[in-house]
């Protein structure tokens, strides 16, 4: 758009990282490395990242609380990356990747930080849940650090078996943009697509739309 001329809009903007072996050991730390003048486009430009706030640890606990209730002893659970999803690890008392994504099963660890292939060769013929949370202010559900969670894994678990976590707050910080499913596999992008049951406190669900 912008090399076609049908966007001359441009803004500042920061240029940040974390430090991901600090945000391992549960600390974040960013850094500004400088400013970049980016295309204004707010429907295709992400914005940056929005961080959690105190006052949703007591939502968290209630989110993770009706999780671990509901928990199937035969049911292989994908436990995505992510502040939120980790709750849920804190909760069964088991160890968390917070950058990965983990495997339990019958409230017991399986696995920690595993690839696709290990998720696909330990689910093969067996039940299995994704439980994913959304990138605050960005709405990523796929695609965005947990390509583990590949087209391939998705399809073997299948749509009506994940489960989408995130708090009321964070739903707000979208500003009512869709979620975004992002796996790579245009087809599966639609066939995620709609609205989605998102679990955003204890027994309270909201109904979110999907885009891709």
């Amino acid at each position: 758009m912008y090399l076609s001329g049908r966007l001359l809009s441009i803004k500042m903007a920061e240029v940040m990282d974390i430090d991901e072996d600090a945000f391992r050991s549960g600390v974040v730390t960013s850094k500004l490395y400088g400013y970049l003048r980016v295309p204004e486009e707010s429907q295709l430009v992400q914005n940056a990242k929005a961080g959690g706030i105190l006052a949703e640890k007591e939502t968290l606990q209630g989110i993770a609380m009706e999780i671990v209730n509901a928990m199937d002893e035969s049911t292989f659970y994908l436990i995505g990356p992510g502040t939120t999803t980790r709750t849920i690890m804190e909760k069964l008392g088991l160890k968390n990747t917070l950058l990965g994504v983990d495997i339990v099963r019958n409230k017991q660890l399986v696995a920690n930080d595993v690839t696709e292939q290990q998720i696909l060769e330990t689910i093969q013929c067996f039940k299995a849940r994704i439980l994913v949370t959304v990138i605050g202010g960005q709405g990523h559900v796929f695609g965005r650090g947990n390509q583990q969670l590949s087209p391939r894994v998705i399809r073997l678990v299948g749509k009506q078996h994940i489960d989408i976590i995130a708090t009321k707050e964070k739903l707000a910080s979208l500003s009512g943009r869709p979620l975004l499913m992002d796996t790579g596999d245009e087809v599966l992008n639609k066939l995620l697509g709609g609205y989605a049951k998102v679990l955003s406190g204890y027994k309270e669900f909201t109904m979110y739309p999907v885009g891709s």
